[in-house]
């Protein structure tokens, strides 16, 4: 599964299958290492596409009636 996205993912407890984020975003709930740093990583980890947050979009320019005008 993870050819379809990146095959360059390095491993983060942060989008493990195994982990869940604490309700504080601060560490990681693991079932089976416990609480961990959400950046870490151990041999089980195993990637689950859907728990990634996407990048932020760089905002969009606002423009202008002159910016249109010849």
């Amino acid at each position: 599964m993870q050819r379809l996205f990146n095959a360059n993912i390095s491993p983060a407890c942060e989008y493990c299958n195994f982990g869940r984020l604490s309700p504080d975003f601060q560490s990681v709930l693991c079932s089976k290492k416990g609480v961990m740093s959400p950046s870490s990583s151990c041999r089980h980890f195993k990637y689950d596409p859907l728990k990634r947050r996407p990048k932020k979009q760089p905002k969009l320019k606002e423009y202008s009636k002159e910016d249109f005008e010849l």
